[in-house]
């Protein structure tokens, strides 16, 4: 009788091992259902493993095709790629979730993930830490912050009262200071030299269209030699009234050589912005 119990609780042991063994074997991103899919694409994401959880979202997106979990599936799948630093590829899979589902509940999250992926690429690493806002940065093709400033301009403008729009109006702010420096940058660049009608040029689409930056003040001091070295007098003597009565402090307003060349020196520091 004792052969025959331990015999039978043998038999059970080795089946509900076998049947783990099965289950352990069948539950793969290739095999289980939609929910366990999502919760173990999710669950990796939670603990910042970006590739596997995009490896599985992207196994959930191809077999389920369809309905609110793909969707949702779609938003993280660009999180974890913005995440793994891979900005093309979440850029190209939230781009294409907002041009398939316009008005989906979460389309203002889309568009403030969409801003973050190129905002994250407007400096470098070094930069950012140093928040050196006349730094080599400013001084890049501009192409990614006027991509993020537009995106967020999409997020403000169509959703207004979203819970994303006050820090996205935030980042525009910075994003054109930034935009403003480089060309106050190009135009100093142009002034000094002597390539004055350049120099006039920037200045100007400066206080066209960045009028509520602090570089506006510069832009009227440039504008102001510009137009002085052209020898166009009633124009100069017209955009330094405006930056008296704007900006009273300014060093051009008692030093007409402003903005100075930077010393040799200057130059050779790195990262200094003057290269």
């Amino acid at each position: 009788m004792r052969v025959t119990k331990i015999t039978i609780l043998l038999v059970l042991a080795l089946s509900m091992s076998a049947c783990s063994m099965f289950r352990s074997k069948k539950e793969t991103i290739d095999t289980m259902p939609e929910d366990r899919l999502y919760a173990s694409a999710h669950n990796s994401l939670e603990y910042s493993d970006y590739s596997a959880a995009e490896k599985a979202y992207q196994r959930l997106i191809a077999r389920f095709p369809s309905g609110d979990v793909n969707e949702q599936a779609q938003i993280e799948l660009a999180y974890a790629q913005y995440k793994d630093n891979k900005p093309d590829d979440a850029y190209s899979t939230i781009n294409r979730f907002i041009k398939t589902f316009p008005t989906h509940k979460h389309a203002d999250y889309a568009y403030y993930l969409r801003g973050m992926i190129n905002f994250d690429r407007t400096g470098g690493v070094i930069e950012r830490y140093l928040q050196r806002g006349s730094s080599a940065s400013t001084r890049r093709d501009q192409g990614f912050n006027l991509t993020s400033f537009d995106d967020f301009s999409q997020l403000t403008r169509r959703y207004p009262n979203s819970a994303y729009a006050t820090d996205a109006r935030q980042r525009m702010i910075f994003l054109r200071n930034q935009l403003a420096t480089f060309e106050i940058n190009v135009a100093e660049f142009y002034l000094r030299t002597k390539a004055y009608i350049a120099s006039a040029d920037r200045a100007q689409y400066v206080i066209e269209h960045y009028q509520q930056s602090p570089q506006t003040a510069d832009a009227l001091a440039i504008l102001t030699r510009s137009y002085v070295a052209l020898d166009r007098k009633p124009l100069a003597e017209q955009s330094r009234k405006v930056l008296a009565l704007n900006y009273p402090n300014h060093p051009y307003l008692t030093d007409d050589t402003w903005p100075h060349s930077p010393s040799i020196w200057r130059k050779a520091i790195p990262f200094s912005g003057h290269h």
